[in-house]
């Protein structure tokens, strides 16, 4: 049988809160906002759709670290962008401080796709959509991973 090496804890889905996020709002910061409002560090993305002006977001690359990889340099899209969806983790670190992890697949004004890690900088154009759930039973921790040099998901049992 094969060893894995898995990181898992149990929890369940207490409740729902679906929001809207206006224009000129930067997408990650409204997100964490909406977490810190609803009282939410423990939880996922289930659903976001939306339209955006410009999007900043990074892909994995290869780096010079214990690692060898981590996200490359901000990426930036222009003009109008569709938001096809988005899928993260509410999470928090030892602090208590709400850390979302993000991902989006877009569409640009051509059809073109584009994807990855959402930062800072993102804008709603007319609405972004959002429906997060929230989880209890269980930790939905990130702590920083001194051998690969990033911060990692790391559930646990309460």
């Amino acid at each position: 049988m094969a060893d894995f090496d898995i990181r898992m804890a149990e929890g369940r889905i207490s409740r729902v809160v679906p929001l809207r996020l206006t224009p000129g709002t930067d997408v990650l910061l409204g997100l964490t906002e909406a977490c810190r409002r609803a009282h939410i560090n423990n939880g996922v993305i289930l659903s976001a759709i939306g339209s955006l002006d410009g999007v900043c977001y990074c892909n994995p690359v290869e780096l010079p670290t214990k690692a060898g990889y981590g996200y490359g340099e901000v990426l930036h899209l222009t003009g109008p962008i569709e938001l096809l969806s988005a899928s993260g983790i509410i999470c928090h670190d030892d602090e208590g401080n709400t850390n979302l992890h993000v991902h989006v697949s877009l569409s640009d004004r051509h059809g073109g796709g584009h994807g990855g890690h959402l930062v800072e900088g993102t804008k709603v154009l007319l609405t972004v959509d959002v429906v997060i759930a929230e989880i209890e039973g269980m930790v939905m921790g990130r702590k920083f991973d001194d051998e690969l040099e990033v911060p990692l998901f790391a559930p646990r049992q309460e």
